[in-house]
């Protein structure tokens, strides 16, 4: 209880008698102060505990979140290095390689500038050219451009060295006849085509200059060897003239046989070829088709050899395959294609759907380039092998113009015309066209004399048939039977020899000329025995002439042609009825 406001202390002791109770109760209290001031500065020790705690927890918050984030950024800066160390280990390999294409080993340096040209410089020079062409397409790489300069010199020095090495090998071409050009061009020239490669793509003029050295000296190889071998088969050929001499008038002991020996001249396959030598043994003699058999087999080997070593060797490809691996740091193979491309890929793809077959344009394209670029290139070949082989076509053509003049026999004429369709036939599997259209074109100025030589023949015997009278003051040429005999004799041994010389069933320019020739036969024999009145002496000599006639083409006709079965049946029809003839005269008598 509280005092009023306006009591005394004393007033209020007096007032107020404490109970026994509450005396008690504070003498309690007064003995446990201290307890109670010891329980307070516990409490508020523990209350100025938990501020602190707080205080600290609070920190703690701030700090772990502090480190929250730093192990975040931490986090973020290990995914970085991660992604970095990824990309580049992935363009480690690369980058090596690339390193490794455009340094050049100082192994590979000494090679080129102080070694001489040999079997060394083959791998050399083609590991140099292909660091060469990468250093060029890496020009935006610092590295290689630094590199470019020391390529360069590298290159005309190996230019240079490469240059005098061919000029030395081509002297002995040039200079002796007697070398042996296929075992050079084999063994050694093909051996070393890398490095003329090498020039056409890195140095074009040297190259070009290569090149023009050796058509100079391969021209003059070949054109001194086969003027000296010509003028050796001219000597030959002038000491075994034979002119032509028509059916009529021929009185040549060869015309009455056939010479199975000249007619092998006709196939390449056959006797050995002349020799050059054999001409200084002066009583050495050979016929005109044995003489131009053995030029154009000599010219045959030669040619198309020369041919094959020309395009072999001077056909280069216009670039060098570089190694780029597929993971290379420019690779096309990582670039995104192009509209073109694609539009073929997806062309080529959905060709086949559908059961219809679709070309794009741009495959059609490519082919028709890539045939362009394959006449280009074999018009280039053709070019410089004609450079080489220019004087030999001359000898050959004017050694074959002086074996028609005088035009020779129709056999030996077709011989040499069979010989060069062979010819022909063997250049094509050598597959040489500019030799084929040579000895074509040969061929075809051989028909027309052969006409001619034939044609003379049908008018002889034209001629001799009609009895030679053109007027009415003109004597008519007489016949005799040795004379007839004689002239089909010769008839039978020039058919045999065609068909003999014929592998077709039918040939215009052969036939045609043969059935002229029978048919003015035929009209000979019956004017010669129209001179005999008596009718069977006249049949009995038509049967004896057919006869011979049979005789000799089964004789001398060794091949089942078709013509020859033909013409061996139309002899035989006469000779039946120069029979049946017989038979009639001699009943019509015996009444």
């Amino acid at each position: 209880m509280t005092s009023p406001p306006n009591a005394t202390p004393s007033e209020s002791l007096s007032t107020h008698h404490p109970s026994p109770y509450s005396v008690e109760h504070n003498s309690s209290y007064r003995r446990r102060v201290h307890d109670f001031l010891q329980l307070h500065e516990q409490v508020q020790t523990s209350v100025n505990l938990l501020d602190s705690l707080e205080s600290f927890l609070s920190t703690f918050k701030k700090d772990l979140s502090a480190v929250s984030g730093q192990i975040s950024e931490l986090q973020d800066r290990s995914k970085a290095i991660e992604n970095r160390l990824k990309a580049r280990r992935r363009i480690e390999k690369p980058l090596s390689s690339l390193l490794a294409d455009i340094t050049i080993p100082p192994a590979l340096a000494t090679l080129i500038l102080d070694s001489h040209v040999g079997e060394p410089w083959i791998e050399g020079i083609e590991d140099f050219e292909r660091r060469l062409v990468t250093i060029k397409a890496r020009s935006r790489v610092k590295a290689a451009r630094d590199l470019s300069e020391v390529a360069e010199g590298l290159r005309i020095v190996a230019a240079t060295k490469l240059r005098a090495f061919f000029l030395a090998l081509f002297e002995p071409i040039r200079s002796n006849v007697t070398t042996n050009m296929q075992v050079i061009q084999t063994s050694v020239l093909l051996k070393y085509n890398g490095f003329f490669a090498f020039l056409q793509r890195q140095a074009p003029d040297v190259a070009h200059e290569v090149q023009r050295s050796y058509v100079g000296a391969a021209r003059v190889y070949y054109e001194t060897g086969f003027r000296r071998y010509a003028r050796s088969l001219t000597l030959i050929k002038a000491r075994f003239v034979e002119k032509h001499e028509n059916i009529v008038v021929s009185e040549r002991e060869k015309d009455l046989q056939v010479d199975l020996e000249r007619l092998a001249f006709a196939k390449i396959v056959g006797p050995g070829v002349t020799l050059a030598y054999m001409a200084d043994d002066k009583s050495h003699k050979e016929p005109i088709e044995a003489l131009l058999r053995s030029l154009l087999l000599v010219f045959l080997d030669n040619a198309t050899s020369e041919y094959t070593f020309v395009k072999t060797f001077f056909s280069v490809e216009a670039s060098l395959p570089t190694k780029e691996s597929s993971n290379s740091i420019l690779s096309p193979s990582l670039q995104s294609p192009d509209r073109a491309t694609f539009a073929d890929q997806r062309s080529v793809a959905e060709s086949d759907y559908g059961g219809q077959r679709v070309v794009s344009p741009g495959i059609v394209n490519s082919l028709s380039a890539a045939e362009t670029a394959s006449k280009e290139e074999q018009a280039g070949t053709d070019a410089l092998w004609k450079q080489v082989m220019d004087p030999v076509m001359t000898y050959c053509e004017s050694f074959l113009k002086s074996t028609l003049d005088p035009i020779p026999p129709a056999v030996p004429l077709l011989t040499m015309i069979r010989l060069m369709e062979d010819v022909v036939v063997e250049v094509q599997k050598r597959n040489c066209p500019p030799v084929e259209f040579y000895v074509f074109a040969l061929r075809l100025q051989m028909w027309p004399v052969f006409q001619k030589a034939m044609a003379e023949n049908v008018d002889a015997l034209k001629k001799l048939a009609e009895g030679g009278s053109s007027g009415y003051f003109s004597r008519a040429i007489a016949t005799s039977d040795a004379g007839v005999s004689s002239i089909c004799k010769r008839y039978t041994i020039m058919f045999s020899s065609f068909i003999q010389l014929t592998e077709q069933e039918e040939e215009t320019m052969i036939f045609a000329n043969l059935l002229r020739l029978r048919q003015e036969l035929t009209k000979l024999i019956l004017r010669h025995t129209n001179s005999i009145t008596d009718v069977v002496k006249r049949a009995t000599a038509l049967l004896s002439i057919y006869d011979s006639l049979l005789q000799g083409l089964s004789k001398d006709t060794l091949s089942a042609h078709p013509k020859s079965q033909q013409e061996i049946a139309y002899w035989a029809n006469l000779h039946e009825e120069a029979k049946r003839k017989i038979v009639s005269a001699s009943r019509q008598l015996q009444r």
